[in-house]
Order: C-alpha cells, then sequence, then structure tokens
C-alpha cells in the first residue's frame, strides 16, 4: 500500500530492486516450474544453439522483475501484467548476474495506474513493454 495520502504522479519512481541469479537459483526455478530445458543449465547444449551460455529462465527474470511492484502495492491490486522478452540473461558458472528493477508510473486513470518496469542486467534493458495495471486506492489519487 501507498504510505499515508501520497499520491502518484506521471513519472514517480514507485520501486526499486535487485536480485542475484546464480545456477543454484536456475535449478530451484526449474523443479518449482517444470522447465528443464537443457539451456537454463548446460553451456555445452545453450552454446551449441548459439546462445552465449546458461541463460536463466524467461518467466523467472519475469516474475523477479514485477516483485518491488507486487511489495508495494499488494498482490490484490495487481490487475494485469506483461512484458517482451528483448535480451536473454546469461547466468555465469561461478558468481551471479544481478538484475536491476525501477518502476514508475508511466499513466494514471481515475481508477488505475500503468506501472513500467525496467529491468536490466550489466546496464542493458532485458525485458521489453514491462508494465503493471495496478488498482487505485483513495491514498494514491
Amino acid at each position: 500500500m501507498s504510505a499515508g495520502g501520497e499520491r502518484l504522479s506521471v513519472g514517480d519512481v514507485v520501486a526499486t530492486g535487485g536480485f542475484d541469479l546464480d545456477r543454484d537459483d536456475l535449478v530451484r526455478y526449474a523443479g518449482a516450474s517444470g522447465d528443464f530445458n537443457p539451456i537454463h543449465y548446460r553451456d555445452d547444449v545453450a552454446t551449441s544453439v548459439g546462445l552465449p551460455g546458461v541463460l536463466a529462465h524467461g518467466m523467472l527474470t519475469m516474475g523477479l522483475a514485477v516483485q518491488p511492484v507486487v511489495e508495494r502495492f499488494g498482490a490484490d491490486r495487481i490487475r494485469d501484467y506483461g512484458v517482451r522478452f528483448t535480451r536473454p540473461v546469461p547466468v555465469p558458472p561461478e558468481g551471479s548476474v544481478r538484475l536491476e528493477i525501477e518502476a514508475k508510473v508511466g499513466q494514471l486513470t481515475d481508477d488505475e495506474a500503468r506501472i513500467d518496469v525496467t529491468a536490466k542486467v550489466a546496464g542493458q534493458t532485458v525485458l521489453g513493454r514491462a508494465q503493471v495495471r495496478v488498482a487505485l486506492g483513495q491514498q494514491d489519487r
């Protein structure tokens, strides 16, 4: 929820976050999602199909990108969420890769806000048109 009496305006940054992804995270996500495509755990398979190496699951990246917005407004206020997958997220064999998130108000109507989410790895945007429609409460208007 928004802080008491806070009003949203187009351009406001409403949430930020960062997530470190390593290969163990990919294994856990594969188990939870059932997505055992070898491009998510085998470098040889990933490179054989022209990828730079093992990649994070697109749906994992998408889910993490919306998390700061969910934490800010609450899951019950999320009306819709969509993204375009524009750049893969390679995950190194050792260490991790950092996914940085910034969410800004892109549009306001009487009853909802469109929140535009920017997700970057190493300064490069990895999701396009990442937009969340959030129901507004009285305190947001």
